[in-house]
């Protein structure tokens, strides 16, 4: 029998930082440009007089940022009936009732292995314990000298769940629960459907064990709208979290404002960091475990041994033959990710920074003194009994983080995101009396005399 590895060959390896960030970082940005064939689909099929009309529109990101607008546009005029309209449109399903109804929570329990509604409900409690003990220490109410602040939840928060060819019952755990921990007290999902116009049912289960309030059968730019802006169905909500295709990530930069939003995410990134001590076995694993979700997600090894970098290229391949997804996690190699072998250490967590990935493994002989280094990542997993695939499921912290280079400035999902500030001045006549000058001196100097006046009036010998 032949071997499936021989028709794949070793991955090139890219030598020095300078190089690194001619080549691969250079593939960065994969959201923008020409839309992919079933993007061009899916306008042409929703609105097939634009498309016939302005074939150019369908050709880049301008047809798919119109198709939002008419998406957003058309749900806020028509409500329910734009929803069953559009969906049935691009999914051949049109939901009538939008939401799921409670008997569909107890099929779908039926239907699932209870070995995997175990797994879930275990995956829930580490979910939980994580994000209660997170909100132990985030920010709290206090009052101090007529100052103070009062933090509480958001009231009323969208999730959008995608997928149903592949279905993510961790995404349901890892966006709902800390919104429950936070306080939230209605916790909604938006979720595309399957051909027979039902919610996969693993991802009712799970929704179930999180404590989400309500599911709605609706998928794409227009349950963003939905969300956004509310139909007879679907109530509006305040703030909405969760990734999506380019349709969704461009409806919820539409709808910001409007609406709150939690992030704009792109495809997945990993950036594994080694110096010679790692095993290129699991760091083939680990690379292929991100490279599978898609043809553009990030795949990316930086190690200063050269040993380990002809050892992943020799394995990345021989692997990924073994997979049912190995022809994905290929192409996301060739399209966005690569090994790069540094000139030492300091070089590879230097580019690792600079790269600012979603997820940064460290496999590393000192660790300590590797995290004291990293500065930019969504979430970082140190050493090789840490692989990023735990967190994905059971860890605990959420596994939603920010991409793109956005970990420069954003931080994973927490507890903290589904809750809001208010400021608090509670102050006594002796504080008023001991800062009102020097506000008044202020408003002045700026011409805002009604400022002044509605202090100088306070004043007691006035």
């Amino acid at each position: 029998m032949s071997d499936p590895a021989a028709a794949f060959d070793p991955l090139p390896i890219i030598v020095g930082a300078q190089a690194a960030r001619a080549t691969i970082f250079q593939k960065r940005v994969a959201n923008e440009g020409a839309l992919s064939d079933i993007e061009r689909g899916l306008i042409a099929k929703l609105y097939p007089e634009m498309a016939a009309a302005h074939p150019e529109l369908v050709e880049g990101r301008p047809g798919a940022d119109d198709a939002v607008r008419r998406i957003i546009a058309e749900v806020r005029r028509d409500g329910d009936a734009a929803l069953r309209r559009i969906s049935e449109a691009l999914d051949g399903f049109a939901p009538d009732p939008i939401r799921v109804d409670p008997s569909e929570f107890a099929a779908a329990r039926k239907s699932i292995d209870p070995k995997l509604i175990g797994a879930l409900q275990a995956a829930a409690e580490r979910v939980r314990d994580y994000h209660e003990r997170q909100l132990e220490h985030a920010m709290q109410s206090f009052e101090h000298d007529g100052l103070g602040q009062i933090v509480r939840p958001i009231a009323r928060v969208g999730l959008y769940v995608p997928g149903t060819t592949a279905v993510y019952p961790s995404s349901v755990l890892h966006t709902a629960i800390p919104a429950i921990v936070a306080g939230v007290e209605d916790v909604c999902i938006a979720s595309p459907v399957s051909p027979d116009g039902q919610v996969a049912p693993i991802k009712l289960v799970a929704a179930e064990i999180a404590g989400v309030s309500a599911i709605y059968k609706i998928g794409g730019a227009q349950a963003v709208a939905a969300l956004a802006y509310g139909t007879e169905s679907v109530p509006a909500v305040d703030k909405i979290f969760g990734p999506g295709n380019r349709f969704v990530t461009l409806a919820k930069r539409a709808v910001y404002g409007d609406v709150g939003i939690d992030a704009l995410y792109g495809p997945t990134e990993t950036v594994v960091v080694t110096d010679d001590s790692a095993d290129p076995e699991l760091c083939a694993a680990d690379l292929l475990a991100q490279a599978e979700h898609d043809t553009i997600a990030a795949p990316l090894l930086i190690t200063s041994s050269e040993r380990v970098a002809r050892g992943v290229a020799e394995a990345v391949p021989r692997q990924a033959a073994q997979l049912p997804r190995g022809g994905i996690a290929l192409q996301a190699f060739h399209n966005r990710g690569g090994l790069i072998l540094a000139e030492d250490l300091a070089t590879a967590i230097e580019l690792a920074n600079e790269y600012a990935p979603e997820h940064m493994a460290l496999v590393v002989a000192d660790e300590q003194a590797a995290v004291d280094r990293v500065r930019n990542a969504g979430g970082l997993f140190v050493g090789e009994a840490s692989p990023e695939a735990l967190a994905d499921y059971i860890a605990g912290p959420s596994h939603v983080m920010p991409t793109g280079g956005s970990a420069r400035y954003a931080s994973p999902l927490h507890v903290d995101a589904f809750r809001k500030v208010t400021s608090v001045l509670r102050a006594g006549d002796d504080l008023l009396q001991r800062v009102a000058e020097d506000a008044i001196t202020i408003a002045h100097a700026e011409g805002l005399q009604a400022h002044a006046r509605s202090l100088e009036i306070r004043r007691p010998d006035r």
